[in-house]
């Protein structure tokens, strides 16, 4: 737990222990998401291990959240509890596993259910819950588990039912309420309320946490950590690097902050130019570097085996992972020819929250399963990070609270709203594969995907399983899938929203399909059984840094940027018969949290007229494209980007 005490340690707190609440973390991918809710509620909690002993927690915390993980509270894998947890006499709010872990240890029984349920699903609520107080007789929340309560525990009521699942179950007399979906996320349109009414109507508590108090105390932590030492910080070009380097500019002042830029040869149209710019106009030079040529020849060493050259390798997380290394080395090369002893230097990194949950980093959850590896997060930086020579000023922020501190702090709106940008860049938007993905499931993979199409017979569509594999999070953990691609000969206008609701239902009956595609334009006639051969070389970059370039000016053009949380453009390696071609997806994604989310849908968030011209133009200017197809799935099953 010592690094759960890091992540609390170092930002000064702004409350008092009667207002903090404690999130006991069963590994969910969602925790730090509770966090976020509960501070958008002006309420300061801190994210603990499930495994913390009931002496720490006494007299220092207000409440307790327990959030949700993968385990089965049965299996021998179920993380340890401290019993006592439920009998603090402080009031206990136990998500998905939290609720079955309450109802478990005061006698009642969990089975695991046939029925797999992920998606959005009613709930009928009964009146008198404090919990629910003002939110009618049903509520649509994201259900996410296999396991649910069979017997409710001695002097439980159950408040919630979605059919024949208990959703909600509560001692009121004792404060513990217990629910078995996800307030914390969008897709749970009440999720606030909720939490407001634990926070406020159970709890009593005041809200007392704000901003500007959380600005003063990372200006605080960065003087603390530093002390007369500088400090370097590698600017990406995104939002989370440019708000961190403009923070310390403000604690520290311009001669004490060393500003570089590295230019690793996936970013997107002269986005190395702009940055350099932007934050030389708040008076912060900046060194920029092209490292192209280094990045594509370097390799890195996974449990022993050497990687391919970059500029060769297919594997996702192997392409990271050479990223975040490469990052490092080039770094500690431009530090030494600037004569900067790394003994007297610091690395900041513009990490953020959810940043540090997606990696299972130690530092905020020892249960979470790993989604993927932040190009950030490598290990070579936990290894600095031992030392202590890392600071992230902005690891208690989320995304949005980084927009709002970066207007703050001055930065132009232009880079603030930017869209997000993941840190190995184009390198992990181009799926690279020297040969198909082809597994033993395939055939009947494809025939439940015919089957589950077929229900639809008034959408006329051509389903097809292509032979590329992409992420997606099922449940609490990863999953690598195929991807389906659905097409017609009649126009998708006026159908998209049965397209999404059928997208909504494909994963939970095709287990190995986890997103899901419209290829726009005719039928796809015989279904794609090869790849054009694809890796981080000249061409395929070239074709995905044109086709991003024309989204970004398109939706710029319909105004488009805020509206959609973020837009990722895809080189995936299916010619659709037209050889040596590829194809480009679009992901134009909505979503508060970055950690659940839904496709923007033809029609009512993206203008149909908005949507043609993208596919026109790409198809027009970019050589080499063969088909546009556009993401329809939900995240969960889908992530935000395709590896």
């Amino acid at each position: 737990g010592s690094r759960h005490a890091r992540l609390a340690r170092p930002i000064r707190r702004c409350g008092m222990a009667s207002e903090r609440v404690a999130i006991l973390d069963a590994g969910a991918q969602y925790g730090k998401v509770i966090d976020r809710r509960l501070r958008e509620l002006r309420v300061e909690c801190e994210l603990l291990p499930l495994s913390t002993p009931v002496e720490e927690l006494r007299g220092n915390y207000a409440a307790i959240v327990v959030s949700g993980g993968p385990q089965s509270v049965y299996g021998a894998d179920a993380p340890k509890y401290d019993a006592g947890l439920f009998h603090l006499g402080v009031p206990v709010l136990g998500i998905c596993y939290g609720m079955q872990l309450m109802n478990y240890a005061h006698g009642g029984t969990v089975a695991k259910k046939a029925l797999r349920e992920d998606g959005v699903f009613a709930v009928a609520i009964e009146a008198g819950s404090k919990l629910f107080d003002g939110l009618g007789e049903s509520t649509e929340v994201l259900l996410t588990h296999g396991d649910s309560i069979d017997t409710p525990a001695a002097g439980f009521l159950v408040t919630g039912r979605s059919g024949d699942i208990v959703a909600a179950i509560e001692c009121a007399e004792k404060r513990l309420y217990g629910v078995q979906f996800h307030p914390e996320v969008d897709l749970s349109k009440d999720g606030n309320a909720i939490f407001s009414n634990f926070l406020y109507k159970v709890c009593g508590l005041s809200g007392s946490y704000t901003m500007a108090c959380r600005e003063q105390s990372a200006i605080a932590y960065i003087r603390e950590a530093v002390g007369n030492k500088r400090v370097l910080v590698l600017v990406s070009g995104g939002v989370d690097s440019s708000v961190c380097a403009a923070l310390l500019h403000k604690a520290l002042g311009p001669e004490r902050v060393v500003a570089l830029h590295i230019d690793h040869g996936f970013m997107r149209h002269q986005e190395s130019r702009d940055v350099v710019q932007a934050l030389g106009a708040l008076g912060l030079p900046i060194e920029a570097l092209d490292a192209t040529a280094d990045f594509a020849k370097a390799v890195t060493e996974v449990h022993g085996e050497m990687s391919l050259p970059l500029e060769k390798e297919c594997r996702p997380e192997l392409k990271r992972k050479i990223i975040g290394d490469t990052f490092m080395r080039v770094t500690q090369a431009m530090v030494a020819t600037r004569g900067l002893i790394a003994s007297d230097i610091f690395l900041a990194q513009g990490t953020l929250r959810p940043d540090l949950i997606e990696s299972a980093s130690s530092l905020v959850s020892s249960n979470a399963n790993v989604i993927k590896t932040h190009h950030n997060d490598t290990q070579l930086v936990r290894d600095l990070r031992e030392q202590g020579r890392i600071i992230e000023p902005l690891k208690d922020y989320h995304k949005d609270e980084v927009r709002e501190l970066g207007m703050k702090l001055g930065l132009p709106q232009h880079l603030v709203w930017r869209q997000p940008f993941p840190g190995p860049g184009l390198a992990i938007r181009t799926l690279c594969a020297t040969e198909p993905y082809l597994t033993p499931e395939y055939d009947i993979t494809a025939a439940q995907l015919d089957a589950e199409c077929a229900r639809y017979p008034e959408l006329q569509l051509a389903p097809t399983l292509l032979p590329v594999r992409t992420v997606g999070v099922q449940g609490d953990g990863r999953s690598y899938a195929y991807l389906a691609g659905l097409s017609s000969d009649t126009s998708p206008d006026g159908k998209w929203e049965a397209l999404f609701h059928l997208a909504k239902e494909i994963p939970g009956h095709v287990h190995n399909v986890n997103r899901i595609v419209y290829v726009l334009g005719p039928a796809i006639k015989q279904v794609p059984r090869t790849v054009t051969p694809t890796t981080l070389t000249k061409e395929p970059l070239d074709q995905l840094r044109a086709a991003d370039h024309i989204v970004t000016q398109v939706l710029t053009k319909y105004n488009l940027l805020r509206t959609l949380a973020q837009v990722p453009v895809v080189l995936f390696p299916i010619s659709f018969g037209g050889e040596g071609q590829r194809s480009i997806g679009i992901r134009a994604f909505i979503t508060r949290d970055f950690m659940t989310g839904r496709p923007a849908l033809p029609g009512r968030d993206f203008p149909l007229e908005g949507l043609t011209e993208l596919h026109d133009r790409i198809m027009a200017e970019v050589p080499g494209i063969s088909r546009i197809a556009l993401d329809i799935t939900s995240k969960p099953p889908a992530t935000t980007e395709w590896e």
